[in-house]
């Protein structure tokens, strides 16, 4: 039996809610075989990050070595990246190693406010990583810094996929979870044209990880050989289901329930 895989570049979450901890379980409740390289260590919780130690861009480096010389990958994605120098191997590899099915999530600060994407490396996910991928899946502040207009409503998460399209990524999907009212609307930008993917917004305080799992939910769909369209619609579907389901753990932010996509 051969499985679909798909690796994850991301930092480690101790709290087991995002990062690659999220990632490898949504790889594996969607019958995905996943691997994985750390970008960074972080000490975690509901409650925020307390400390973060990043690993040096050579071990990063090793680590995607490792895998594509020997099991390869289906598709990839990126979370928290945390400084230039890991960006510039990341992208090298990438390219190196001719993966095409790749999602960035532009990961930039944590539920709690700490940094996770320094500031001087925005530049450089922008210009070094963008172009490389086949979409990216900015929340509306991260919408922002990437494109440099404001993203509050609606009619500005579309001229933000636009402007994303721009900069060279294969598709755009703005997360509108911050936006004031209405269904939880996410905006999928193509080259073909624009969807709306809504769902009803669930009054909840477990949404840690929201976006590590809507990201690796689409990359699952596309190691699993789905179009991206059917992809992103199907991590909408998942990242529904983990929020209505999710498990209460913790005094704060808690996680999605990543296993809820089995007893749909």
């Amino acid at each position: 039996m051969t499985l679909p895989c798909a690796m994850t570049i991301a930092g480690s979450d101790s709290g087991g809610g995002a990062g690659i901890q999220a990632d490898l379980k949504t790889f594996t409740v969607m019958g995905v075989f996943g691997t994985s390289a750390i970008t960074a260590v972080t000490a975690q919780n509901t409650l925020g990050v307390q400390g973060v130690v990043p690993l040096s861009p050579e071990q990063v480096a090793d680590q995607i070595d490792a895998v594509m010389t020997d099991i390869g990958t289906d598709a990839a994605k990126t979370g928290m990246l945390f400084d230039t120098s890991i960006i510039e191997v990341v992208a090298d590899r990438v390219r190196r190693y001719k993966i095409r099915n790749l999602v960035v999530d532009p990961v930039m600060i944590a539920k709690g406010g700490h940094p996770l994407l320094l500031r001087t490396a925005q530049a450089a996910l922008r210009e070094l990583l963008l172009p490389l991928a086949a979409v990216v899946t900015p929340n509306l502040p991260e919408a922002e810094v990437l494109t440099g207009i404001p993203v509050r409503t609606r009619a500005d998460m579309a001229a933000a996929g636009a402007k994303l399209l721009e900069l060279g990524v294969g598709a755009a999907v703005i997360k509108g979870g911050h936006l004031p009212e209405g269904p939880a609307a996410d905006l999928l930008c193509t080259p073909e044209g624009q969807e709306w993917l809504e769902a009803p917004r669930i009054a909840t305080q477990h949404t840690h990880g929201t976006g590590c799992t809507f990201s690796a939910a689409i990359t699952a769909g596309l190691a699993s050989g789905m179009a991206l369209r059917d992809a992103v619609r199907q991590a909408k579907a998942f990242i529904s289901l983990a929020i209505e389901k999710a498990p209460r753990l913790g005094m704060g932010h808690g996680p999605t329930n990543h296993l809820a996509w089995l007893n749909r």
